[in-house]
């Protein structure tokens, strides 16, 4: 079985971005809101390059609400 982690990185994001409760767990403990997310109980192992995903797309979508922040500051 083959998933295309890109687009399981987007799809978490996206639910973690939605869900300020959800956004709050996974900040307190990464692996184990992602496997509720996904339904599947794979070792930590496995799950941190998933987590070290969402966490850059979670930060690149913080930091362009930033810059689009200060775009209107002048």
């Amino acid at each position: 079985m083959s998933i295309d982690v890109k687009a399981k990185v987007e799809e978490l994001a996206g639910k973690l971005q939605k869900d300020p409760s959800l956004l709050k767990n996974f900040q307190e403990d990464p692996v184990k809101t992602l496997e509720s997310l996904i339904g599947v109980d794979l070792p930590d192992e496995q799950l941190k390059p998933l987590v070290a995903g969402v966490k850059a797309k979670l930060a690149a979508s913080n930091l362009g609400g930033a810059l689009d922040g200060l775009k209107k500051l002048f």
